[in-house]
């Protein structure tokens, strides 16, 4: 018998160790294909990271996750696509310089594992920005 995923949220973690997996790939599939903007909004504790870390699978083409799933003879592997990961999981959000230094914190991660740097003079829009039109270069 497959194990629940209680508290698990990484995709690759839920497949790889044979957790239980209700595939929302076809949900996922539809919204790449089929819209523009979207607001996720589930209660607490819902599956909301587990479904955007689904997203950032798909979107990094992953496809060894997705075999005996709804999407693995639709999406096209061959292509990835960058993806930003923001998460304010973890951190000092007591005061606003807290947010402001775990947001830069933040930006730095992604650009270390996008692959790209940022000006060190940017204020924190400046430098999300930045990061957004150097990953789609």
């Amino acid at each position: 018998m497959k194990k629940l995923p209680i508290g698990i949220s990484t995709f690759r973690t839920i497949i790889e160790e044979n957790y239980v997996y209700v595939d929302k790939t076809k949900e996922a599939y539809e919204l790449i294909e089929n819209g523009q903007y979207y607001f996720l909004s589930r209660p607490r504790r819902f599956g909301k990271s587990l479904f955007l870390d689904t997203l950032r699978s798909i979107f990094e083409g992953k496809k060894e996750l997705f075999e005996g799933l709804y999407i693995y003879d639709k999406w096209d592997w061959s292509k990835k696509y960058p993806v930003i990961r923001i998460s304010f999981n973890t951190g000092d959000y007591t005061s606003k310089e807290g947010l402001h230094q775990r947001i830069y914190e933040i930006l730095r991660a992604n650009q270390r594992d996008l692959g790209v740097v940022c000006g060190d003079d940017l204020s924190l829009s400046g430098c999300f920005e930045e990061l957004i039109y150097l990953c789609y270069k």
